[in-house]
């Protein structure tokens, strides 16, 4: 039998060889140079453009980029093609596709006054392509609020204990703030007590777990609600209540100042998320090593076939599915929207976007492995997939890795595990409304009338997500969001290096384009393939030609196949018409050599 501890050394080999060597090789490819003044610096303004030190902006880059997505998709894909396919694509495919991308998302943002790739590649093939790739991003990212909102309210149901201690650090993050940036007290007394309180809090969430409405909760839970109007999600009306809860959590985050929330939760936060990935890497070593080893055997198929093993429903084809469903860990689009957002926007030093960037992604990894492992390990594997399968094993899985490595009750590690994962979610959902609000900036600019003016509205434009995320969960239907989300996410990443090409291509003439060129081919051809998949046979041909509907063909399923038809065939043909024109740039640039300024800035006409 094939040990746990295999999957984490080989990883950390792979992710430590590729960090000392190729991030190195990025890094003087894109000629980082501290002597030149960040955006941060440049634009500081007290709200969005605020220059952070190294250890928070990673701490609040890891969290908002490291969601739900790499714990669900990688445990998901075990489950249905093995160990083996979905190990290897992190294994290999992180290091040289997706930190590659995030690290290129976020040195060409920081290059172009930390604006978003949709900018950047306006200035290369003009406005039309701009405004083509930012709707796409604007898609995305309400797929994304909608997914990552509906599986923090089923955390919060299945770990009450998890409610309870996420509120405790959403308290603690805002004192920390005042603590930070108004009274300007030292920054490492007020870290470890800060951090100490997080922890603490995860005990107050044991022992004091908090649900909206009367369930099958933990003794002691505290209900705040009697009943809900709202219909069910997922057979949970607390789930169905949650929901709008989350949402507008998101909302009122994304329009505060990044100090006052976003800055000081995600700091520490990842105090809690190193914990989690950390601690059960550890704990997979130090249980080998203590003789606990054949606790830590896989106990999942290494593969289970193209079409997908017997642990689930439907035949599913490993080619180009498993490269969406495990649609983070690998490599993701909205990485390059937090990097070219938020990210950009508060970097110190040029220097820092290796670790930041590059390294940042490595972590993602890991969290990926992780997922892997607490599935790989635990024996009672559940039928079916995507989020009633990643959650209760995720949990309990780590639950029994972190009892097997340091002797800590499941009873403690379980709900522990739950609110790592949770924490993941929040961070990722409000940084995301955020960034789907600089989308619709962007696409407004300078407002000249009266509903540009309304569009540019914070309130506004973020109310343009939350909205339409919360029609898109209202129903539950987890299974049509899940696979649209990861072909939409993983076509966005594929832009992104499309982007980083062009911008390569016009810095210099003579600059290789192999490192982000060859991924992106391959991401588009595996994307784009994906969502015609999922639109024209899984949709189209088998829903409506063959009438396989799960439940009997209602005018809702009926109407939910139709609109994931229109928005898939659109994102592919949004993809695929920004990719003519970058690719058509691009060979101008190395048949002409374009003028561009020290750095890879595009210079001044004159």
């Amino acid at each position: 039998m094939v040990q746990a501890i295999t999957l984490v050394v080989l990883t950390l080999v792979s992710f430590t060889v590729a960090y000392l060597g190729y991030s190195r090789y990025l890094a003087q490819f894109v000629d980082l140079d501290d002597d030149r003044e960040t955006p941060a610096h440049k634009y500081q303004d007290g709200q969005e453009y605020v220059p952070s030190k190294k250890p928070v902006l990673l701490g609040h880059h890891y969290s908002s980029i490291a969601g739900g997505a790499p714990i669900v998709g990688p445990i998901t894909a075990t489950v249905v093609w093995g160990w083996v396919p979905a190990f290897l694509w992190v294994a290999i495919g992180n290091p040289l596709f997706g930190s590659v991308h995030d690290f290129m998302a976020l040195t060409s943002s920081m290059r172009h006054e930390g604006k978003s790739i949709g900018y950047i590649i306006g200035e290369y093939v003009g406005e039309r392509g701009k405004d083509m790739i930012l709707w796409f991003a604007f898609l995305t990212i309400i797929l994304v609020v909608a997914v990552f909102g509906l599986v923090i309210a089923v955390v919060f149901n299945a770990y009450p204990q998890a409610a309870t201690a996420s509120l405790v650090y959403i308290v603690l993050a805002l004192v920390f703030g005042v603590y930070l940036y108004q009274l300007d007290l030292p920054f490492l007394p007020g870290t470890m007590a800060f951090v100490a309180a997080v922890f603490a809090g995860v005990w107050i969430g044991v022992q004091y777990p908090l649900a909206l409405v009367p369930g099958d909760y933990p003794a002691g839970t505290i209900v705040l609600l009697s009943g809900s109007p709202l219909p069910p999600v997922l057979g949970s009306v607390n789930i169905a209540t949650w929901i709008p809860v989350v949402l507008v959590y998101g909302f009122i985050a994304s329009v505060l100042p990044v100090w006052v929330l976003l800055q000081p939760r995600d700091f520490l936060t990842s105090s809690l998320l190193y914990a989690g990935v950390g601690g059960t890497l550890l704990a997979v070593i130090v249980g080998t090593l203590t003789g606990a080893g054949q606790q830590l055997t896989i106990n999942v198929p290494a593969y289970a076939g193209f079409w997908g093993g017997a642990l689930v429903e439907t035949t599913l084809p490993l080619f180009p599915l498993l490269f969406v469903t495990i649609a983070c860990g690998t490599i993701s689009g909205f990485h390059s929207l937090v990097s070219s957002g938020t990210t950009a926007k508060q970097l110190d030093k040029e220097t820092d976007a290796r670790t930041i960037g590059y390294g940042g992604m490595l972590g993602e990894g890991l969290l990926a492995t992780v997922a892997i492992v607490t599935v790989a390990v635990y024996a009672e594997v559940p039928t079916g997939g995507g989020i009633g399968l990643a959650l209760p094993n995720f949990a309990a899985g780590g639950g029994l890795i972190l009892n097997i490595g340091f002797g800590i009750p499941e009873a403690f590690a379980a709900p522990f595990m739950g609110l790592v994962l949770v924490s993941f979610l929040l961070t990722s959902t409000d940084t995301a409304v955020r960034l789907g609000r600089y989308m619709i900036e962007e696409l407004v600019g300078t407002p000249e009338t009266q509903v540009q003016e309304v569009a540019a509205n914070r309130y506004v434009n973020a109310s343009l997500q939350v909205l339409p995320a919360y029609i898109l969960v209202a129903s539950g239907r987890w299974a049509d969001l899940w696979p649209l989300f990861g072909g939409a996410n993983q076509t966005l990443a594929a832009l992104a290096l499309l982007v980083a090409t062009i911008w390569l291509a016009n810095w210099d003439d003579q600059k290789q384009l192999i490192s982000t060129g060859a991924p992106m081919a391959f991401m588009f051809v595996i994307t784009t393939t994906a969502l015609l998949y999922l639109a024209l046979y899984q949709n189209l041909y088998q829903k409506f030609f063959q009438g396989n509907w799960a439940d009997g063909g209602s005018t809702v399923a009926m109407a939910s196949a139709a609109v994931q038809i229109i928005i898939a065939l659109v994102l592919v043909w949004l993809a695929l018409s920004i990719a003519y024109m970058g690719i058509n740039n691009i060979r101008e640039a190395r048949g002409t050599g374009a003028a561009v300024a020290d750095g890879g800035e595009p210079a001044d006409d004159d």
